[in-house]
């Protein structure tokens, strides 16, 4: 017996008499569309025909608000058979949200726990950089007990087969995590309500513990950040998210199914019976990160470390999670790569780093200094939110976007976002566009949901948010990479971007 102990009218109505100026009254149209977004302001910008067309994103205020119901008819345009169906956990399209016993979280509730996410972040990189475990989590330390998960506030689910007869589960993917646990019986000490039945490892023919004295025991550092005693010949993993959230247990091998065709025996994985945190009712957390522990690295001989996802516009759609070659080609786009960066703190860490170049509002590019992103990099994270910026980078981004957008009125802050705008009074708005350039010329253009974050049309915000100082890592958040196909070429040390990966 095997032995257990421990994420318009008014245009159209005048009649032109020939086709020259039928399609004169059409390109009419269009601009007076754009441009009553724009009316109700005594006082605003001039904008020439060629802002109003290109330069701006023109929103139903009533897009900004999510549905709901799950469309069906509305799925993932990318279908591979090594693929996944990704979902919001929150959303109507996850059967944890149909749990009633999980609770959808405000905005600020939501914001909150993305903020504690990115103090985690930044502590795990100054460990990392540090090259040691005993490097004092100060920003981890100072954040309140709170029970709830940090892993990200605004997580996607997929979910997977463990175990032989296989268990499904739903986890919460994670390109800033490492480790791939779930919760088992019996459970020791404490586990948090999960919609699916708990993992049973003595259910299971293909379940067995790694030893203690193992070389993957002892890797396990590197993955999750801390080194515990061998109090059990069994090998004991413990990880913590920053809070009061963590998930210690046995640290095992077992058979992994994606797919039908796709299936993995001697998966090393979490069996956690101490488990902190509500995780919105998932099982556990699927990791991506670039450790040896992590998914990627573990399937490498058959995906070469090669995997892509796309994130839906909203909670009512579906993305995805394909792993392999194909999951690079499956854009209507082509796919334009930028390297890993190279950067001190990040090249080794199990972090994707990127080099940021650039940010673009309304198409013209803004003035800041190559230095401000040079200083402590950036990185792109499935689980952080709200996209964080230097705050040198961030003040010209605001000041921008608040000047393009003078002719709406503003209202109060939510949480970390101080750009918010009150759209009551509005059936449609313009919205500057924004991209972010990335090393390599690679050009991200942030579509619409990824640009506004709101709970109700009386207070939309810009979904970017400033770190404290220069100095530290800024992330590429999930509400920016909505609707983009965004391609982890690990073996090769490239992020790939490529437009209307899903809907």
């Amino acid at each position: 017996m095997k032995h257990q102990k421990e994420i318009s009218s008014m245009a159209t109505a005048k009649i032109f008499p020939n086709s020259f100026a039928f399609l004169l009254s059409a390109s009419l149209v269009s601009l007076l569309l754009l441009s009553y977004a724009f009316q109700g302001a005594k006082s605003r910008m001039e904008y020439s025909s060629e802002d109003l067309q290109h330069a701006h994103h023109v929103l139903h205020v009533s897009s900004l608000l999510p549905s709901a119901l799950c469309n069906s008819s509305t799925q993932a345009l990318h279908q591979k058979k090594s693929s996944l169906q990704v979902v919001h956990r929150h959303g109507p399209c996850s059967q944890l949200h149909q749990d009633k016993a999980t609770k959808t979280p405000r905005n600020a509730e939501t914001l909150f726990q993305d903020q504690a996410r990115v103090r985690y972040i930044r502590s795990r990189l100054a460990k990392n950089s540090a090259g040691s475990s005993d490097v004092k989590e100060t920003d981890a330390a100072n954040l309140p007990a709170k029970d709830g998960s940090v892993v990200g506030s605004g997580d996607y689910v997929v979910t997977v087969g463990l175990g032989s007869p296989k268990k499904q589960l739903s986890l919460i993917f994670d390109t800033g995590s490492d480790i791939t646990w779930t919760q088992c019986q019996p459970c020791d000490v404490y586990c948090y309500d999960q919609m699916e039945t708990i993992f049973d490892p003595s259910k299971s023919s293909t379940y067995s513990n790694i030893s203690c004295d193992s070389a993957v025991c002892n890797s396990l550092l590197s993955a999750t950040g801390n080194s515990l005693d061998c109090s059990l010949s069994a090998c004991v993993y413990g990880i913590q998210y920053g809070d009061s959230s963590s998930s210690v247990g046995l640290f095992a091998k077992e058979r992994l199914t994606l797919t039908s065709t796709d299936v993995f025996d001697g998966i090393l994985f979490g069996c956690g019976q101490n488990n902190q945190g509500t995780f919105a009712g998932a099982a556990g957390l699927l990791g991506l990160g670039r450790d040896n522990l992590s998914l990627p690295s573990q399937t490498a001989r058959k995906y070469n470390k090669f995997f892509s996802y796309c994130l839906p516009s909203s909670p009512s759609l579906t993305g995805f999670l394909t792993f392999g070659k194909d999951s690079g080609k499956g854009s209507s786009k082509s796919v334009k790569f930028t390297p890993l960066s190279t950067a001190a703190g990040l090249q080794d860490s199990s972090f994707y780093g990127l080099d940021i170049t650039g940010i673009s509002v309304g198409g013209r590019r803004l003035s800041i200094r190559a230095s401000v992103f040079t200083a402590a990099g950036a990185i792109i994270d499935s689980g952080t939110v709200i996209t964080r910026l230097p705050p040198t980078a961030y003040a010209a981004l605001r000041s921008a976007f608040r000047q393009r957008m003078s002719q709406y009125p503003m209202t109060d802050a939510l949480s970390i976002l101080d750009t918010c705008y009150d759209f009551s009074n509005y059936k449609s708005v313009a919205v500057p566009k924004i991209s972010l350039f990335f090393s390599g010329n690679v050009e991200v253009k942030i579509t619409p949901v990824g640009t506004m974050y709101s709970e109700t049309v009386s207070q939309v915000c810009l979904a970017f948010a400033p770190n404290d100082d220069d100095g530290e890592v800024a992330i590429f958040g999930n509400t920016q990479q909505k609707t983009v196909q965004v391609v982890h070429d690990g073996a090769g040390r490239r992020i790939g971007f490529s437009a209307g990966g899903c809907r």
